[in-house]
């Protein structure tokens, strides 16, 4: 969970402080990393199809995320299959 190179006083203060942080602001956290990864995902997509348009680099991202079923479930097929 923790790096080696994390003193063990340096990994109490930093659990003080989450314990200590206002729900509210541990799911901002929560929530910015998520939206983070989803920008860097569909940045990784847009480098490997750069002739995508945003809503094919959207379609790539969802189907890698929920899963190929799932997606056509809900969305059907891409627009290029």
């Amino acid at each position: 969970m923790y790096e080696k190179d994390t003193s063990p006083e340096a990994r109490k203060v930093l659990i003080d402080r989450y314990r200590m942080m206002p729900t509210t602001v541990k799911g901002d956290l929560i929530f910015d990393a998520c939206r983070t990864g989803k920008m860097l995902a569909m940045a990784g997509i847009k480098r490997l199809h750069p002739n995508a348009s945003e809503t094919e680099v959207w379609q790539l991202w969802a189907k890698g995320h929920l899963g190929e079923k799932l997606f056509k479930d809900v969305y059907g097929a891409l627009s290029d299959e």
